[in-house]
């Protein structure tokens, strides 16, 4: 299945932000996944403040990673997340079965909408 995982990590240090990266990535690869993409979104104004671990928060850094895996290594990864201090917030999203079939489904969507000229 292919998936979206964004995440907001505490504006502390972008170590921080490689450091639960690479175990998000790790975690999905060792349960036999593929990272597809990794966006680093850098830090940012949070839409509201959010309190976590009795520390509020009003910034953070947020990356997104586009990855296939089965339902299992992607549970692993959310409740490692979870788990971790250092994560603001998070959410994972089921883009599709396969990748290949969200950029056909785009493809198809495309093609029905007019041209602008």
């Amino acid at each position: 299945m292919f998936y979206e995982l964004i995440a907001c990590v505490r504006p502390t240090s972008m170590n921080e932000v490689r450091e639960i990266a690479k175990t998000a990535g790790m975690t999905i690869l060792n349960g036999g996944g593929v990272i597809r993409s990794f966006t680093n979104w850098d830090k940012q104004l949070l839409p509201r403040r959010v309190r976590k671990h009795q520390t509020f928060y009003d910034r953070g850094y947020y990356f997104i990673m586009r990855f296939d895996s089965n339902a299992k290594a992607q549970e692993e990864m959310r409740n490692t997340l979870g788990l971790d201090p250092r994560m603001v917030k998070f959410s994972v999203v089921k883009m599709g079965n396969k990748l290949e079939d969200i950029a056909l489904a785009k493809e198809v969507k495309n093609v029905g909408m007019p041209s602008s000229h």
